[in-house]
């Protein structure tokens, strides 16, 4: 009566910030709503289709079980043109009545656009019968929930929330630590401050893109902070305030994006509904956002506030996320992309200083000028790098821009670093191939200690399963063919020093000679002469000598980027140790070709003693031959 009589003396203004919360309250109602009609066209189309209106209900202050129930019992006509539900006219007048409370709020402050509002809304009412009957033509729910149409009512619901939020602002009662706030108690203001904390704390990284501002007022038991973060109309966050319980309703034109947003609070025990309902959902071209509702249970304001706090902070990683990903799309896939943006959100350097400076610009120069020779024009970086190594460089372009733009260094400073990191990024594709060269060197180690093994089973009359020690070095040989085969393709690809080639080559050669002598030392007879499989074992000791010296002087030639003296001497001496290994191994099988030629052995044992120690003399060989390549090689790299 009292608010009758005040707008009667012409005294609306006075009504208008409770009206504004009013018409908020209604939007919220209104959208949640819109998120029923819109589930109970898909339950009517597909009754498989699951849905959840739970925490969406809630949170607008609305009793969601007979909502539930009404989608529930959704049903498609015949003729599949009508959706009928129980308390679909109940709905509709519903509807309309949230539009009128939103339309009494913006007459109170700007009667020109509530006129042009109401026109609208006329014209809608008339075209559509929503609320006369609880069946309803389903092309009118898709004209109703639109947002890409001309005029729907879902557009007519933004332009008004919009209003609203304008009329909130021009009329609020304070600023509580630069948020427009209306009707706040003293807690409330606690709460806002944690949220703007966050705000503040990040707001730099979105380097003048529009978005940000927020608003807080107090309706009833809750107050409501609310925030556009950037200028897609329906990109919004509406936070509201319990006593026990925070809740998050967010919406976006962008599934991944919403999915992303629930990621970056994943650090707190929110529950989250409508993402993975929406996901499954098969919505039309029309129904093109998404919205998603969280609720937070908290005990005390310190935990309400860390949430609040850690809330605002991430508002700003969601502005142009959609397009950073586009671009990051370009260099990786889809899913690393959204794990570099996730990384450089969690380490505060966002996604928009990389915009700023040139986005994919940034990384096609610093590979036309530092590395146009070994990634070609269109190659994807996960392809000319391995796929971890990508991300890793495109976290250190994003890292390297927003640095340079927060602490006001020049552009070509940022791209100077951007260029290092990606040579940096491409000495470490060689790193990994000498990974892969001590891989293999392990792999002639199994083989050299698994022959030993044989030998001394042998002269010490124990018996030991020859055919699984001979199939164990086929297997190994196989693998190491495996990894020669992909290394030397990667080489190829990206055009790497042809020197890390020949490495593998010769490790996969003495690897070779190894699985013969493996193979032909299971034939050697039972009861052979100990002094004659001494001779083997020793030269098996020297291959698994050298063996080790090749693990040892690639770990280290691996480190000389780096810049380590100690490596670079480790290296050349594992060097000297395989030439050294090569003079033995030559000394210890012409002393076992001089024992057999003039001792009196029979001829089986003989030539299968002669067989096993030639191809162990030649492992000793390639990996003296491996030694001079590894040489070459950690010269090349000093050098440079």
């Amino acid at each position: 009566m009292k608010s009758e009589i005040v707008e009667w003396l012409g005294q609306a203004d006075l009504l208008l910030p409770q009206l504004v919360v009013d018409g908020l309250a209604a939007n919220d109602r209104v959208k949640a709503r819109l998120s029923v009609l819109q589930a109970a066209a898909r339950h009517a189309r597909d009754p498989q289709v699951g849905f959840d209106l739970t925490e969406e209900c809630r949170a607008a202050g609305l009793d969601p079980s007979p909502l539930q129930t009404l989608v529930r019992s959704a049903r498609l006509s015949s003729s599949g043109e009508t959706i009928a539900a129980t308390g679909l006219a109940t709905l509709g007048a519903a509807i309309w009545d949230d539009m009128a409370a939103m339309l009494r709020a913006v007459r109170a402050g700007d009667a020109p656009s509530a006129d042009r509002c109401q026109a609208r809304l006329d014209g809608l009412k008339a075209a559509v019968p929503l609320g006369a009957a609880d069946d309803l033509a389903a092309a009118q729910v898709a004209k109703l929930t639109a947002i890409e149409a001309d005029d729907s009512l879902h557009r007519l619901i933004m332009d008004l929330h919009r209003a609203l939020n304008a009329l909130a602002a021009a009329h609020a009662q304070e600023w509580v630590a630069g948020a427009r706030s209306y009707g706040l108690t003293d807690d409330d203001k606690h709460a806002v401050e944690a949220f703007m904390r966050g705000v503040e704390a990040t707001r730099a990284l979105k380097f003048g893109h529009p978005g940000l501002a927020a608003m807080a007022m107090r309706a009833g038991t809750h107050f409501t902070i609310q925030d556009d973060i950037g200028e897609t109309d329906a990109h919004v966050v509406v936070i509201g305030v319990e006593s026990d319980a925070v809740t998050v309703t967010y919406t976006d034109v962008h599934h991944a994006r919403a999915k992303f947003f629930t990621g970056l609070l994943r650090h707190f025990s929110v529950q989250w509904s409508g993402l993975a309902d929406k996901t499954t959902a098969k919505l039309h071209e029309d129904e093109a956002f998404y919205l998603v509702t969280g609720r937070f249970a908290y005990q005390g304001a310190e935990a309400r506030d860390a949430f609040l706090e850690a809330l605002g902070a991430s508002l700003v990683f969601l502005i142009d996320w959609n397009k950073a990903r586009k671009v990051l799309r370009e260099f990786v896939s889809g899913g690393d992309a959204i794990r570099i943006l996730d990384w450089a959100a969690s380490r505060r350097f966002g996604h928009r200083a990389f915009l700023e400076l040139g986005g994919a610009g940034l990384v096609t120069s610093a590979v036309r000028h530092a590395a146009a020779a070994r990634i070609g024009f269109g190659e994807r970086l996960e392809e000319a790098l391995g796929r971890e190594a990508a991300v890793d460089f495109l976290k250190a372009v994003l890292r390297f821009s927003a640095e340079a733009l927060l602490h006001g260094n020049s552009d070509r400073l940022a791209k100077a670093r951007i260029e290092e990191a990606l040579v940096v990024h491409l000495e470490r594709a060689d790193t990994s191939l000498l990974a892969v060269v001590i891989r293999q060197a392990g792999l002639a180690r199994e083989i050299a200690a698994a022959i030993a093994q044989l030998l001394a089973s042998r002269r010490g009359g124990q018996s030991l399963d020859s055919a699984a020690i001979a199939s164990r070095a086929r297997r190994i040989e196989e693998k190491a063919d495996r990894i020669a085969l992909e290394a030397r393709s990667r080489i190829a690809h990206m055009g790497i020093d042809h020197g890390l080639a020949r490495l593998v080559d010769l490790i996969e050669q003495a690897i070779d000679e190894l699985e013969e002598a493996a193979f032909i030392a299971t034939l050697i007879p039972v009861g052979a002469a100990p002094d004659l499989l001494d001779s083997l074992l020793e030269l098996c000791d020297i291959v698994i000598a050298g063996t080790e010296s090749a693990v040892i002087g690639t770990a280290a030639a691996a480190e000389i980027p780096e810049g380590q003296r100690i490596d670079f001497e480790d290296a050349l001496a594992a060097v000297m140790q395989l030439i050294e290994a090569e003079h033995r191994g030559d000394a210890a099988e012409r002393a076992t070709t001089t024992k057999v030629l003039t001792g009196s052995y029979d001829l089986k044992t003989s030539l299968s003693i002669l067989s096993v120690a030639h191809p162990l003399e030649r492992a000793t060989d390639q990996l003296a031959r491996f030694g001079h390549s590894l040489r070459d090689h950690i010269l090349a790299d000093v050098s440079n």
